[in-house]
């Protein structure tokens, strides 16, 4: 079982739901991540999804792409969102840390660390950093078995996102390669946009759990204690990530692992209470 099964099986005993924050990797301050990502489970995180920067975010709202072309202005590419991994995990061992980002990182580092013996060195070098799981927005379903098995022998999930727009035949697609759990963009459009529908995402749940037998988790449009709890009513996990990126876009360096700490905290008790 790997450790985000895990960590949903014992939230899950617990009659808990998980809260999963985002953050871009090396955002706001290029050395802040490792930290920051020691704050989020001090506040309460279960999983932590950590973006990898890519200059064409296609399904990035303002608030992240602004994050993201920082941290590759700082220089933060996949090398260094792994070396950020491999120093939290010095400390922390049991989080599940799940990488989220595009195609082109992936098969740009695939390529420039080529051992030559036909496997990817992105698998390789990820599993070894201690990465749970990965999300690549780009990767389609039906053209990502291979990709899955190599992940899943390394002891990583493959995890995908479903929107409301999504087909019953996506749904299986997304079913017969998903694992960890599945990310719904309870929007249309993209990160940080527009009010959530609470209803609507109640609603969509059961047909999304019809298809797939992993936990669902909801994201995109969460921005407060209420909201949260109300997806955790009827989701899995419930996912932050725009709110994080703005609430510590504007603060001193010593301020930005207190402040999402301080928000998380609020958001995990919510969900318990």
């Amino acid at each position: 079982m790997s450790r985000i099964a895990s960590t949903f099986a014992a939230l899950k005993a617990q009659g808990r739901k998980a809260l999963i924050p985002y953050v871009t990797a090396g955002f706001p301050f290029a050395d802040v991540t490792p930290e920051l990502m020691h704050a989020f489970v001090a506040g309460g995180a279960d999983v932590i999804e950590l973006g990898v920067p890519f200059s064409d975010p296609s399904a990035d709202g303002p608030v992240i792409q602004k994050a993201g072309d920082k941290a590759l202005a700082a220089g933060i590419g996949m090398v260094q969102v792994l070396a950020m991994v491999r120093s939290f995990r010095q400390q922390d061992n049991s989080t599940p840390v799940v990488l989220m980002g595009y195609a082109n990182p992936v098969e740009r580092y695939n390529q420039k660390h080529d051992r030559g013996d036909g496997k990817s060195a992105f698998v390789l070098d990820a599993a070894a950093a201690g990465v749970d799981g990965v999300l690549i927005v780009d990767y389609p379903p039906e053209e990502c078995e291979g990709f899955a098995a190599e992940l899943k022998s390394a002891g990583m999930d493959l995890i995908f996102l479903l929107a409301p727009t999504s087909t019953d035949e996506r749904m299986q697609q997304v079913a017969r390669v998903a694992s960890g759990y599945v990310y719904y963009v309870s929007l249309k459009g993209v990160t940080g946009s527009g009010a959530l529908d609470t209803g609507a995402v109640e609603a969509m749940l059961p047909r999304i759990r019809a298809h797939v037998n992993v936990p669902v988790g909801v994201g995109f449009g969460i921005r407060d204690a209420a909201t949260a709890r109300t997806i955790g009513q009827v989701a899995d996990a419930v996912v932050i990530g725009s709110r994080i990126i703005e609430l510590i876009d504007a603060q001193p360096r010593d301020q930005v692992a207190p402040v999402a700490q301080k928000f998380l905290r609020e958001i995990r008790t919510a969900l318990d209470s």
